[in-house]
């Protein structure tokens, strides 16, 4: 697996849209997908926030505007995975319609990072820059993981503390 931070911020993104298709099927066990989904988008958002946008924003190389834009939106997808997560039981319509916010939300997301901020980290960061930037976003995603972030009341959290 390569260490570019492009490049594992991109697989996150291919998974997160595996998981939005396990939740939206019949099949399997959708709480567990949510599970995954809600541990996966809060540790990926959490380091990119710590350790890729910061760098990325002092290096200069990469737009500030974009950079404090996708912060927002980590926060509206965090409200949106809360109205998820708060849902009793998958597959009624008010699962359908929370999981299509989320998915919306998302989307728009990653487009958009992908289109900006990433493009421009692989125009104008070094490889080595990218690789170390990867190093770092790995250790604390799996900080995150291990602190259990995809639970409901830590997601609260995370929502609490952006409107305040």
């Amino acid at each position: 697996m390569s260490s570019d931070v492009v490049e594992l911020i991109l697989a996150d993104h291919r998974k997160f849209e595996d998981l939005f298709r396990e939740l939206r099927s019949s099949e399997g066990d959708r709480r567990t997908a949510l599970g995954d989904l809600s541990a996966l988008l809060v540790a990926h958002a959490q380091a990119e926030e710590t350790e890729v946008y910061p760098t990325l924003r002092k290096s200069s190389q990469v737009d500030d505007e974009e950079v404090e834009h996708g912060a927002e939106e980590h926060a509206e997808g965090h409200e949106a995975l809360l109205d998820l997560l708060e849902v009793d039981e998958p597959g009624g319509d008010s699962w359908d319609e929370k999981l299509e916010q989320l998915s919306e939300t998302i989307t728009h997301h990653l487009d958009e990072e992908e289109r900006t901020i990433l493009n421009d980290a692989r125009a104008t960061v070094t490889q080595q820059r990218r690789d170390e930037l990867g190093e770092a976003f790995l250790r604390s995603r799996q900080h995150y993981l291990d602190k259990d972030c995809g639970r409901i009341e830590y997601v609260r959290e995370l929502v609490r503390e952006s409107q305040s």
